[in-house]
């Protein structure tokens, strides 16, 4: 059984100290393929450095996180551009709008949003969108860039039916992680009625541990309890689940 986490930060410094063993956990549990998107410039060595140590199972993405637009942001830009020209990455990522903890940068968010998904294109790659406290602000965008050579994943989704619907319309599969493991997470009441092949999986680790483990650091290990809450919603062995999950990554990916 080969299982994909299609959204991991292995570069965090919540790993500092058991990196190696952490790994070895999720190789344990037959996770095998890792795709780790960028946050910002400062941390593009250790994501070098992590792939040249997996380079087999490690598959990075390059972005500006939507936290991180700040009024350096056409700076950081122009950094994402450059090493999009200069080697291969897998999507571009995480982008998107985040209005959680500031909605001071609410228009260069969407700004920086727009401009990546052009350059995903540009490049034919896969979009990876962060979304919180935000999905009106994020469609909006999507409708203006929609259209041919729009495709990736919503990450972390936590929204409505309705919202779900919407995102697959734009050519996006769901990210689905540890919320849907929550009592109170909600998108485990509608999700069966979302075609598997619409889905991926993810455990945006270090953060957003699913249950037992909620708020705790969260690894890649964990995944097998996002797989084992989907195999009850859909009613599937977890077998069937991992190998139409990796597939549809495989899809968006292309590897």
């Amino acid at each position: 059984m080969i299982i994909t986490d299609t959204h991991t930060h292995l570069y965090s410094e919540a790993f500092e100290e058991d990196r190696a063993e952490m790994m070895q956990r999720a190789f344990d549990q037959g996770v095998q393929r890792f795709f780790v998107p960028a946050i910002d410039s400062t941390y593009i060595k250790s994501m070098l450095d992590l792939e040249a140590g997996y380079p087999e199972n490690v598959f990075l993405m390059m972005g500006l996180h939507p936290t991180h637009v700040k009024e350096n942001y056409k700076a950081e830009l122009a950094i994402v551009e450059e090493w999009l020209a200069k080697r291969k990455f897998y999507a571009v990522g995480e982008i998107g709008v985040d209005l959680y903890w500031d909605k001071t940068f609410l228009k260069e968010q969407q700004e920086a949003f727009a401009h990546q998904i052009r350059l995903a294109k540009k490049y034919q790659l896969p979009i990876v969108i962060h979304c919180r406290d935000a999905f009106d602000e994020v469609f909006e965008v999507l409708e203006q860039e929609k259209g041919e050579g729009l495709f990736g994943i919503f990450h972390c989704f936590t929204g409505t039916m309705e919202q779900a619907q919407k995102a697959i319309s734009y050519n996006m599969k769901l990210g689905i992680g540890g919320v849907v493991t929550f009592k109170n997470g909600k998108i485990d009441q509608f999700l069966h009625n979302v075609g598997l092949e619409h889905i991926v999986l993810e455990t945006d680790a270090p953060y957003l541990a699913p249950t037992p483990y909620r708020g705790k650091r969260n690894e890649s290990s964990y995944i097998v309890n996002i797989l084992q809450k989907l195999s009850s919603i859909y009613g599937m062995p977890e077998e069937e689940i991992a190998e139409i999950t990796t597939k549809n990554s495989k899809d968006i990916f292309g590897i």
